[in-house]
């Protein structure tokens, strides 16, 4: 199970940090990523972080400004975000990569899902 939490409503230029809480599964295995999805689009990658935190990679469009960090011990993994656009409004899902699955940026590589959470960003 995953719940992500954090999400609300921002000016432009604000921060923001999105949490995501898991049970049920070996967290500290699975690599976990973070993907949003506003109305009318299909969802997108935001950002991933391997199993164990060493290794990120994110979306041009958020590379600078979001950062993905993750906690094993406390099962969780976080969304740093910082100068907030407008165009950052949208449902953020956290997502989680099985091992038994290679590592990815694509939606079919992750197994579980939260529920999302709404992050709406104004100008």
């Amino acid at each position: 199970q995953l719940q992500a939490s954090g999400g609300g409503l921002v000016q432009a230029g604000d921060s923001l940090r999105l949490s995501c809480a898991t049970s049920g599964f070996t967290f500290s295995t699975y690599a976990m990523a973070w993907f949003r999805q506003t109305p009318g689009k299909e969802r997108e990658f935001v950002a991933t972080i391997s199993w164990g935190g060493g290794s990120q990679y994110y979306a041009e469009s958020v590379k600078g400004r979001f950062t993905i960090s993750r906690d094993n011990a406390k099962n969780t993994v976080y969304l740093q975000m910082n100068s907030l656009k407008p165009e950052d409004t949208a449902v953020y899902y956290c997502a989680a990569n099985p091992p038994s699955t290679n590592w990815g940026i694509t939606e079919s590589k992750y197994t579980y899902w939260g529920q999302g959470t709404l992050v709406t960003v104004s100008s």
